[in-house]
């Protein structure tokens, strides 16, 4: 083999320095350059990206902290206009309540008057009807015709002597 023969050293080393000393400057000059460039150019790309996301990330939050807001308010407006539909409710139920009450009222008073009238009535019948069965017994045990006023003024004078110990 050639490559182990001890004349053909030295030029072998000197050709071995020679191609290391090329490949060296080739690679630190062109190659590696350019690496170290696409490496930079990526490394700003994921830097770049990362900080897209971060601030992606912070409008997201600051979205969902206002839609929360949002929906806090909403909930606070509804349960507002629900106590407010509730008050409402209650003050017509109370109106109408208090009209009813205003129309049983005046029914009661008009029955009242009515029984008033009817009893005012029924007295002035009974007083009457006592006063001819009054007329007619003391008559009929007396023999004798009775005076009517004298009648009328006893029969009213029971009466109401009647209705004074009822009262």
């Amino acid at each position: 083999m050639p490559q182990f023969e001890p004349s053909t050293f030295a030029s072998q080393i000197f050709w071995l320095v020679v191609s290391f000393g090329l490949l060296y400057l080739l690679m630190s000059k062109i190659a590696l350059p350019r690496i170290a460039d696409i490496l930079e150019v990526r490394q700003d790309r994921i830097a770049a990206d990362l900080d897209r996301a971060e601030a992606l990330k912070r409008e997201a939050e600051d979205a969902r902290a206002a839609y929360e807001a949002a929906l806090a308010n909403a909930r606070a407006e509804a349960q507002k206009l629900l106590e407010q539909a509730g008050e409402q409710a209650q003050a017509e139920a109370q109106r109408q309540l208090d009209a009813l009450d205003e129309r049983l009222a005046a029914k009661v008073r008009e029955a009242e008057a009515a029984v008033a009238a009817a009893k005012a009535d029924a007295m002035a019948d009974l007083a009457s009807l006592a006063t001819e069965t009054a007329e007619a017994a003391t008559a009929k045990l007396a023999g004798a015709p009775v005076d009517t006023a004298a009648v009328r003024s006893a029969v009213d004078a029971a009466l109401a002597a009647t209705s004074s110990r009822k009262e």
